[in-house]
């Protein structure tokens, strides 16, 4: 019996294309489109994985900042130096753990975000 494997995470922003401008900063490629009558939203696709950014809900006050996402880049210290450039947050510098090269930033909603070097 096969594993079931992750293809799709959604999260929710009122701020649609800085937040797709800052993921872009970790290389991901997005194109902005909808579906049928849906709202309009960001998409990448990475090995067989969907991001999506969409708009918040209109029952929805605020973002949801207790989603920790972690993200395996080629060169951690380049995207470091790259997002410090952009005065991204950084709340952990890499450092080696149990589970590998790793550092922790913040979106620009305040999603905790592990970078870990592949």
């Amino acid at each position: 019996m096969l594993t079931p494997q992750i293809n799709l995470l959604v999260i929710r922003t009122n701020q649609l294309k800085a937040l797709a401008e800052f993921y872009e900063l970790l290389d991901m490629k997005f194109d902005y489109h909808r579906h049928g009558n849906g709202p309009y939203h960001y998409a990448a696709e990475m090995n067989g994985f969907t991001f999506e950014i969409y708009p918040l809900l209109k029952s929805q006050m605020e973002v949801d900042k207790s989603i920790r996402l972690g993200f395996i880049v080629d060169n951690l210290e380049k995207v470091i130096a790259k997002l410090e450039k952009h005065n991204i947050k950084i709340i952990k510098a890499p450092s080696k753990t149990e589970w590998g090269f790793q550092a922790i930033i913040k979106d620009i909603d305040g999603r905790k975000i592990e970078l870990t070097q592949r």
